[in-house]
Formats: C-alpha cells, sequence, structure tokens
C-alpha cells in the first residue's frame, strides 16, 4: 500500500510537472522554425511511423531542378546574395570559358560610331531649321524658312525672327535682315526693342551708320519700343570701331538725357576702343568713372583690356603693375588673364616669368587651353627655337588639346625661321588631316614661308588655290607677293596685282 501510494503519489506528481509545462507552453507560444520542431507533425493514431531523430551530419541538399519549385522553397523563398546562386555561378563560369575563348574585338570605339550613324532619322522640317541657324548656313536656313512658312500648321514666333536676324547680321547680309524684318511686320508680329536692336546690329556690322541712326529714330518713335541700354551698346561700338568718337560722346550724352544708365559691357566698350586709339588719358578717366560708379564696376574683361594692352606695346613693366591693380580692386584673374601675361612674357623672351605663371596655373587648377600651348608656341616661333616650339606641339597633342588655325599658323612661321621648310609641308598635310579651318592667316602663313624659301612658284600655287577655295586675301597677302615679286624685280608681276585689286595693293607700294 506504502508502494502502491508512493507510485501514486509519483505519478500524480509527474502529471502535475507535464500540465505545469504544457500551461507555460500555452503561455509563450513558441514559433519553431523549419525542421527544429521536436516531435512529429502526425498524431499517434494516425498509425504511421514517428520520424527518426537528426543525426549530427546533415546531408547535402539537392540541386533544384530546372523550372521545378518545390513547396518548402516556394514557401520560404530565400533571398540568395550575389555570386550566390548556383545557376547564376555556372553561367558565369561558362561566359567565362567563352569569353577566354574569343579573340578580342578590334575598333570597338569605331564600330559603335558607324553602327549609331547608320541608324536612320527623320528629322522634322524646324528641327532642319534650327541645324542651318547652328550651323551658321544663311541660304539654307531661309530656304528651309520658306518651306516651314508654306505649311498650314506654322506661325512662325519671335524668338525664329531673332535668330534669322541675327545670322543674317553676322553674315553681312543687311539687306536681306531688313527684308524679314519687314515681312515679319507685315505678317502680324509686333516689333519688340529685341528685334530692333538685332537688326541694328546687322547694319553696325556691315558699316551701314546711317541705316541704323535711321532705325535708331524709328524706335523712338514708337512708344512700345523704346532703345535701351543694350541698342546703344551695338551703336558706341560701331562708333568705336569706326573710330568715331565724337558719335561716342552724343551717344553718351543721349543716353543721359533718356535716363539710360551705362553698364560695364558698354563702357568695356569705350574702353577697348581708348587702349587700340592710344588715347591713355581717356581710358584712366574713363577707369576712374568706373571704380566710382554702382551700376558700371570694373570687371575681369575690364582687367583683360587693360593687360592686353600694354602686353601688345611691349611695355611688361606696366602690365604687371596695373595687375597687381586690378588684384587690389578685388577682381581675380581668369584662364584668359593668364593667357596674355603668357604671351606677353613670351614675346620678350621672359621665359622663366612664362614658366612661372604656367605653373602657377597648375598649382591653382586653372586648366591649359589651346590659347595657353598657342602663346608659347608663337614665343619660340619667333626666336626660331623649333626644338622647343616641336616640343610644346607633341606635349599639347599628348594631352588631348586639339591645335586650332592659330597653332599651324605659328608652327610654320617658325619652322620657316628656323629654314627647316620640309617641316612646313608637313604641318600643312597635318593640318588637312586634322581638318583645320584654312582661313586667309593660315594662307599667308604658307606664302611667307614660299617668300622666304625663295620658291616664287609654289607661292603662286597656293595664291591660285586661296583664291579657288573662296579664302579672300587681305592686305598681308598682296604686300607678301609684292615683297616677293620685288626682291627677284619682277615689276611685270607687281603692276599685275595693283590692276587686280587696287583698293588692297596701292601704287605708292608698287612704286617703292
Amino acid at each position: 500500500m506504502a508502494l502502491a501510494g508512493a507510485a501514486n503519489g509519483t505519478f500524480r506528481l509527474r502529471l502535475i510537472t507535464a500540465s505545469a509545462d504544457t500551461s507555460d507552453t500555452h503561455t509563450r507560444r513558441r514559433h519553431w522554425k523549419a525542421g527544429e520542431f521536436p516531435f512529429s507533425t502526425t498524431s499517434p493514431s494516425s498509425g504511421t511511423q514517428r520520424r527518426k531523430p537528426r543525426t549530427t551530419e546533415r546531408p547535402p541538399p539537392t540541386p533544384p531542378s530546372k523550372g521545378k519549385v518545390e513547396p518548402e522553397e516556394r514557401g520560404r523563398q530565400r533571398h540568395w546574395k550575389a555570386g550566390e546562386f548556383p545557376a547564376a555561378a555556372e553561367s558565369q563560369s561558362q561566359s567565362g570559358r567563352r569569353g577566354r575563348a574569343r579573340t578580342p574585338i578590334k575598333n570597338v570605339k569605331k564600330r559603335l560610331d558607324a553602327r549609331a550613324d547608320s541608324k536612320a532619322w527623320a528629322c522634322t522640317v524646324t528641327e532642319a531649321l534650327s541645324d542651318r541657324i547652328d550651323a551658321k548656313n544663311w541660304q539654307e536656313a531661309l530656304q528651309v524658312f520658306e518651306m516651314l512658312k508654306e505649311q498650314p500648321f506654322y506661325y512662325p514666333k519671335e524668338g525664329t525672327y531673332m535668330k534669322l536676324l541675327l545670322l543674317l547680321g553676322r553674315s553681312g547680309q543687311p539687306s536681306l535682315a531688313r527684308q524679314l524684318f519687314t515681312e515679319m511686320q507685315q505678317q502680324g508680329c509686333q516689333a519688340t526693342p529685341e528685334l530692333y536692336t538685332a537688326l541694328i546690329g546687322a547694319y553696325c556690322r556691315s558699316g551701314l551708320l546711317d541705316e541704323a541712326f535711321q532705325l535708331l529714330d524709328d524706335m523712338k518713335a514708337s512708344p512700345l519700343c523704346q532703345p535701351d541700354v543694350y541698342t546703344y551698346s551695338i551703336l558706341i561700338k560701331a562708333f568705336v570701331d569706326a573710330p568715331r568718337f565724337d558719335l561716342v560722346d552724343a551717344m553718351f550724352k543721349e543716353m543721359a538725357e533718356r535716363s539710360v544708365v551705362p553698364n560695364t559691357v558698354t563702357q568695356n566698350i569705350v574702353l577697348s576702343g581708348y587702349c587700340r586709339a592710344g588715347r591713355l588719358d581717356d581710358m584712366e578717366k574713363l577707369l576712374s568713372t568706373m571704380l566710382d560708379s554702382a551700376t558700371s564696376k570694373p570687371d575681369v574683361w575690364t582687367m583683360n583690356i587693360i593687360l592686353s594692352l600694354f602686353g601688345n606695346s611691349g611695355q611688361v613693366g606696366l602690365m604687371e603693375k596695373w595687375y597687381e591693380k586690378f588684384r587690389g580692386y578685388g577682381i581675380e584673374p581668369e584662364t584668359r588673364t593668364l593667357n596674355i601675361l603668357i604671351g606677353a612674357y613670351g614675346k620678350k623672351r621672359m621665359y622663366d616669368k612664362m614658366s612661372a605663371v604656367m605653373e602657377y596655373m597648375r598649382r591653382l587648377a586653372f586648366p591649359w587651353t589651346t590659347a595657353t600651348y598657342n602663346n608659347v608656341i608663337e614665343a619660340f616661333a619667333e626666336a626660331g627655337d623649333a626644338k622647343n616650339m616641336e616640343d610644346i606641339f607633341n606635349q599639347m597633342r599628348s594631352e588631348g588639346m586639339k591645335p586650332d588655325t592659330k597653332t599651324f599658323c605659328c608652327l610654320i612661321n617658325g619652322f620657316s625661321n628656323a629654314g627647316l621648310f620640309h617641316k612646313v609641308a608637313g604641318m600643312v598635310k597635318l593640318a588637312e588631316r586634322l581638318d583645320v579651318p584654312a582661313n586667309t592667316s593660315f594662307h599667308n602663313a604658307i606664302l611667307a614661308a614660299c617668300a622666304k624659301a625663295d620658291d616664287l612658284m609654289e607661292m603662286e600655287r597656293v595664291f591660285r588655290h586661296m583664291k579657288h577655295m573662296q579664302c579672300a586675301p587681305d592686305a598681308t597677302t598682296y604686300s607678301i607677293l609684292v615683297e616677293a615679286y620685288r626682291k627677284e624685280g619682277m615689276t611685270d608681276k607687281m603692276y599685275a596685282l595693283q590692276q587686280e585689286n587696287p583698293s588692297l595693293v596701292s601704287t605708292e607700294l608698287v612704286m617703292v
């Protein structure tokens, strides 16, 4: 009985313990992960065998079959990390084997460019007009504009007329610009001060100052198109280039009467004219006025104008003095400012200061531009130092800087001064290969090299080619030819040049 009671007590104690564990399990409700639950999910009454306990070593997972997802994996949706997915690793290994077996493709960039160029692209008529304007092709731009006006859906706006007027003005076609302006008014497009200013600029670029004055009077008579500071600035620039400083003073007086305040651009235009004319006293007075003004303070363009004046005239001391003055005014130099200093030091063969400025540009992260290299090349070209000139040119090309027309003009002059005429021909061929525009200055450099080499036959061939390419000769061109013929005593050819262009070849030049 005692044993039975003890047995019953023990049994009862175990039941209490089990019930306590069950209540504790209900309160915690532990969420087991997949494969961690210690008991079988099937009930004992089902008659199935209980699952065997897991061994210490887990069998390796079977690789998933292609196109088939197991139910367990479908529920879990494992996120693979980069490089873990077995199919990706297999494809990478296969692609790596294929990549090692293939030979490298040559000229990849050329093939991609050719593929891009071969794609068909049908541009609209409006895009064609914009392309012609950007290319400064005024003949085709007007043709496309006429085609556009024939379309029933197209109505030209002020911006289109503005672009065409500026293009015609820069192309030296003031009559066509006036015709376009009249046509615009007839079609009901309202004229604005900007359109009037563009037409005035077209006349000023061609030197037709009377027509520009007439347009200015038309603007004054129109209440909605009164001239502004930009209109007067264009007129003042034309008078400075003339040079007609009396009209410049009249314009400033009229601006004061109409309460139009000149800005820094207007003052810089006049300042540049005073510098070119050598009117240094007027230049200093105007600069003092700018310093005292609140609307036309001197800027970096003012600094560049003054430095160019003294640098081009060889007055390096005054150039450095004014440079320090402008720095004292709080004006910081730019790349063009430092290029002016390099050019001035190079012309005076002050190579140590020229190198110091170039190092200063590198130190302050100022980019070496094409103008920077041109100034250095020009300095060595004038000195006939072909070796250093060629080294700078090679460095320029190695840094990916594209040479322009002035670069090759300086190279041709440098090799000519050094007596290396065979390299002059090489530079001409290289310029053609690089598609460098061959303008009048480029042909003049070749003509001067031929004249210095006493090769008059080649000089005449270049002159004929120049006219065939519709590159208009200037006074420098005829001066080189006349001097070469005079040196050989060919007076008949000198008179032929004078008869060909009397305006550029004066009688005094031929008779000297």
